[in-house]
């Protein structure tokens, strides 16, 4: 199983910027889409924002514009670049790989005045 761990999460200022960090070990990091989630208190896991082995990219409709995603084979690290946040956005961000069900920690992303 891939072990995962995400970092760069903390706390911002609205209208602030975080670039969060996932490393996955294993091999055939790069033959697999990658998937940012995240959850809010209460909420329900939510799917952000993913990128394809080709490097196509989808985004939820609440983070277009705002939130890019990125990958680095060679570091075998998922990338989320996340601008003009929200008190809304705070939340725990998983990433995810579409070949496996491990989970990681998560890193919390707190956005307050």
């Amino acid at each position: 199983q891939v072990q995962l761990v995400e970092s760069g999460g903390g706390t911002v200022q609205p209208g602030g910027s975080l670039t969060l960090s996932c490393a996955a070990s294993g091999s055939a990091f790069n033959i697999y889409t990658w998937t940012w989630y995240r959850q809010a208190p209460g909420n329900q896991r939510e799917l952000v924002a993913l990128i394809t082995p080709g490097r196509n990219t989808n985004y939820a409709d609440f983070v277009k514009g705002r939130f890019t995603i990125s990958r680095d084979n060679a570091k075998k690290t998922v990338y989320l670049q996340m601008n003009s946040l929200q008190p809304e956005d705070t939340a725990v961000y998983y990433c995810k790989s579409g070949g496996s069900t491990s989970w990681g920690k998560g890193t919390l992303v707190n956005v307050s005045s």
